[in-house]
């Protein structure tokens, strides 16, 4: 006999922003929950507008809303929305944020710069968010950058089971730069393939990057580079140019967030990527996924944070979704 579900807070209620309604209304669709009504929209002097079309005191709401470009202005919706949530004294605050912007600057790694995402996580915390939900932050430090609960869910499985249903065969995953050894890592032992390391060094301004060695054997292989974001593709085309020089005969890619930023999308096309498999955590308009010459293929989340909103309302464990 299942055992019984008690619920720790009120009715569940899902809100969207706008940075990503699609995702947000097949999450709720999956979930089996209606999405909740709100009013979101900016005044003529760009101030941001929210308001809710019922009542939420008590409810356990999650509001779906990834950081994604334009990020100020998604990132201050976010922010708006969640103190709107908090003044009509929702009972839980579950920020679900697929990617996370401003994740990358998490380190004083020059002088006289600043660590913007610890900043981003006080300012969710201060809005009066209670938990939040993200998917594969770009580095795990960040997870510590938050004193509220935080559960960062790995797409791992998404792309395994894609690559497992649509196999490469004498495959070889490669990881572009020591920073993605280890989700590279995880990848390859979760296929049972080897692994390659592409040795890359960063010019001090951040603007220029330059491969110097491969470390690993994909001559004669077909390479599957793996990372966690795509934003010019700068990184991976010339990863992907890299291990061919070195003799990889296919080249396909996996990445869980695509910001795509110009020039990405015509890097992509005319690379020598036969393939770049990547999540809708950040919303891909079908003008990208045209200039990108059709290489771009989605694999939805919505199923996911479904379950994983489900879990949580209900008060069961996340973690075992991933270590069953």
């Amino acid at each position: 006999m299942p055992a019984r579900i008690v619920k720790m807070y009120g009715d569940l209620i899902i809100f969207s922003g706008t940075a990503n309604r699609p995702l947000a209304e097949a999450t709720a669709s999956c979930a089996g929950a209606a999405l909740g009504g709100a009013d979101v929209r900016q005044f003529s002097n760009s101030n941001t507008f929210v308001r809710l079309h019922q009542s939420v005191r008590a409810k356990d709401v999650f509001l779906i809303q990834p950081t994604s470009a334009p990020v100020n202005d998604n990132l201050m919706e976010l922010l708006i929305f969640i103190d709107t949530l908090k003044r009509d004294s929702a009972g839980r605050i579950t920020v679900v944020v697929p990617f996370y912007g401003y994740g990358r600057t998490d380190k004083k790694d020059q002088p006289r710069v600043p660590i913007t995402a610890r900043l981003v996580a006080d300012l969710i915390q201060t809005a009066g968010a209670d938990r939040i939900v993200t998917l594969d932050l770009h580095a795990k430090q960040l997870q510590g950058f938050f004193s509220i609960a935080i559960d960062e869910l790995p797409a791992l499985e998404l792309f395994t089971a894609h690559f497992k249903a649509h196999p490469v065969p004498n495959a070889v995953v490669v990881a572009p730069d020591i920073g993605s050894l280890r989700r590279a890592r995880n990848f390859a032992e979760a296929l049972d393939v080897p692994l390659a390391v592409v040795e890359k060094r960063r010019s001090l301004d951040g603007a220029r990057t330059e491969v110097f060695n491969l470390i690993g054997d994909v001559e004669g292989y077909n390479a599957i580079i793996v990372d966690d974001e795509i934003d010019t593709a700068g990184t991976l085309v010339r990863a992907a140019n890299f291990v061919r020089e070195q003799g990889a005969l296919n080249v396909v890619a996996c990445a869980t967030h695509a910001v795509l930023s110009d020039p990405a999308c015509d890097r992509i096309r005319e690379s020598v990527l036969a393939e770049v498999v990547v999540t809708d955590t950040v919303a891909i308009p079908a003008e990208k996924r045209r200039l990108s010459g059709d290489k771009l293929a989605v694999i939805p989340i919505a199923p996911l944070l479904a379950d994983v909103i489900l879990r949580i309302h209900e008060g069961r464990s996340v973690g075992e979704l991933f270590h069953e």
